[in-house]
């Protein structure tokens, strides 16, 4: 059986984690900000419920390299504080991460809204 006081108080930590994330990660913030323009070009085109479905999993899954990124840069920075090469060099792969999810994002993005823009611009 499910606990909902005990679930609602993870909840509130998966919150406060995010409130976290928005205080003090400006990348967070700022991919935030292009999924919200992401919500705006979906609805401006009518994408179909398949891409929109693709495109919500391709935001989201940045979002979740982004969350894991800072985590790991945080514990990493509790053990080895700028000490070791290899602090700096889990920094930098998590941050990899991160470019290589935004990248892969971005080329979902313009599979999907190309052949739109393409469609609109072919409208006499």
């Amino acid at each position: 059986m499910v606990n909902l006081p005990k679930f609602a108080r993870s909840l509130r930590f998966a919150w406060k984690g995010l409130a976290v994330m928005f205080r003090h990660e400006q990348s967070f913030r700022l991919q935030l900000l292009a999924a919200a323009a992401l919500m705006a070009l979906m609805v401006a085109f009518d994408v179909s419920r398949s891409e929109a479905a693709l495109l919500f999993v391709v935001t989201t899954s940045v979002l979740v390299l982004e969350l894991l990124n800072s985590a790991v840069e945080r514990l990493v920075d509790l053990f080895k504080p700028r000490i070791h090469q290899y602090a700096e060099e889990i920094k930098d792969i998590m941050a990899g991460a991160v470019l290589v999810g935004s990248l892969g994002a971005l080329a979902v993005g313009l599979l999907v809204f190309l052949p739109h823009v393409q469609a609109l611009l072919q409208k006499p």
